[in-house]
């Protein structure tokens, strides 16, 4: 009996501290621009339930669970600091300072130098930003461009573009914004101003367009200036297309949230990132698939070399699929996507080479749709230019994910009971299945699984801060 309480008891200690943390963490985020992660996973806007979870992920990266009370202990003592804005990793802080005991100041001022120099802005004035399209990205974007709207965050979502116009389509757009069959309810409040067109979402005005072409929007008659634009639609994936955007008044540059084509730069961010520059006006943020398997293919490159490759798609199915057999311009994309496996072809394998040169010509690749609606797995089958052991393999993917800077794009699990609909929502570009790796001397097996929508989004995210010229240092190194 007394064993029973004594968990108890430390399970209320540490919901309690979770449920503390709730209001501390959005403090640091809004008013200082400090986003507070645990291993990777963001804190901002979570319950106290997903707080300790993350505290618990943190067994399958050190062995040791985190204690919720000093996590507590230190954002109290971040709030007394003058910090600039950055993104601090509290799972390492928390883990050191449970390693070395002594007093939470003393330890902080150490890990926490780097930032300790006051209040800083990471854009002087707020960046524009226009959503062309309105879909499955469209809304997720959306969703988390007003989630993250805070002092280190000056990204504002001014305005979305989309067709139609008829009587109810307003509310019927805000509504699918509202509620999300895979993602879950918004996290916050939405009205309507059917009068001016515009959707109020957490108190973000969001102005409505209604257009059939790029050629009729003026973004300055909405007071937007200087606006990224991200086209959602894939109508159009060459410079002509995508240039449209760009003789709109108000409109700077333009991101497309699928494979561009001729002189497009792919962007996997993580990866080539560093190959924008400023004079770069059209950017393509590549496919899920390309997002998801090339920052793997890349660190596994550099650390044990790639002779060459198969990848094999297990993909969600999509809106460019039938849900009942009917015609389609594409092999085998007309037959039911919830009634059937659909093998197709992906461009994904290639792709890679466009973000990561030194793999031209060494992978091959396949899809296969399946009937679920949402997160999707790559199955890597490399031969590498050295040979190793899956725990070899493992270990070196476990630090990537933990301590590089790929740790947003590669996540990692050790779970033997994971199945995909454990993956919706995961931020990462992918993440490693260490339980179902096979390794024979110089072949690899690498299971890699990724949310084909809010990972992708995420990494498109990430494009626009880049693009944006929104830096933030992470702590500790």
């Amino acid at each position: 009996m007394a064993a029973m309480d004594n968990h108890f008891d430390n399970w209320k200690e540490q919901q309690s501290a979770a449920e503390q943390m709730i209001p501390l963490v959005g403090h640091l985020y809004r008013d200082y621009g400090i986003n507070i992660r645990i291993f990777g996973r963001r804190l901002l806007n979570n319950s106290a339930i997903e707080i300790l979870k993350a505290h618990r992920y943190a067994l399958q990266i050190t062995g040791q669970e985190l204690d919720v009370t000093k996590s507590l202990e230190i954002v109290k003592a971040m709030l007394e600091m003058d910090l600039a804005a950055s993104r601090v990793d509290l799972g390492k802080l928390c883990h050191g300072y449970m390693e070395e005991g002594g007093d939470v100041k003393s330890f902080l001022e150490k890990q926490l130098a780097s930032i300790n120099t006051g209040k800083t802005s990471i854009l002087q004035e707020p960046q524009d930003v226009v959503l062309y399209g309105f879909g499955r990205i469209g809304r997720l974007l959306a969703r988390m461009l007003i989630e993250r709207v805070g002092a280190g965050n000056k990204m504002r979502l001014r305005a979305i573009v989309v067709r139609g116009g008829k009587a109810g389509d307003l509310k019927k757009r805000s509504s699918l914004l509202r509620r999300d069959s895979v993602h879950g309810a918004f996290s916050g409040s939405i009205t309507v101003d059917e009068e001016q067109n515009a959707i109020i979402a957490n108190g973000n005005y969001i102005q409505v367009i209604y257009a059939n072409s790029p050629a009729e929007v003026d973004y300055t008659k909405y007071g937007i200036r200087n606006a990224l634009v991200v086209d959602n639609t894939g109508i159009w994936r060459d410079e002509d297309g995508l240039g449209q955007h760009l003789k709109c008044p108000g409109a700077a540059k333009v991101i497309l949230t699928a494979p561009g084509k001729g002189s497009i730069k792919n962007i996997v961010y993580g990866v080539n990132h560093g190959d924008i520059s400023a004079d770069d006006r059209i950017l393509s943020a590549a496919s899920c698939t390309t997002n998801a398997i090339t920052p793997v293919l890349k660190v596994i490159n550099d650390e044990f070399g790639i002779e060459n490759g198969h990848v094999e798609t297990i993909h969600a199915f999509t809106n460019d699929q039938n849900l009942i057999d009917n015609y389609h311009s594409g092999d085998r994309r007309g037959r039911s996507a919830p009634l059937n496996m659909v093998l197709t072809s992906t461009g994904a394998a290639s792709a890679v080479a466009k973000c990561l040169p030194e793999m031209k010509g060494k992978l091959t690749g396949n899809a296969v749709r399946v009937p679920i609606p949402n997160v999707s797995m790559a199955i890597l089958n490399l031969n590498l230019k050295r040979e190793t052991t899956a725990e070899e393999m493992n270990n070196y993917l476990r630090g990537i994910s933990v301590q590089s800077p790929m740790q947003d794009q590669i996540d990692y699990t050790a779970s033997t009971e994971l199945v995909s609909s454990d993956l919706v929502g995961s931020t990462h570009a992918g993440v490693v299945d260490s339980q179902a790796t096979i390794v024979d001397g110089d072949r690899l097996v690498l299971y890699v699984w990724y949310d084909n929508e809010a990972g992708y989004s995420t990494q498109v995210i990430r494009l626009m801060q880049e693009v944006a010229g929104m830096k933030y240092p992470s702590v500790p190194a």
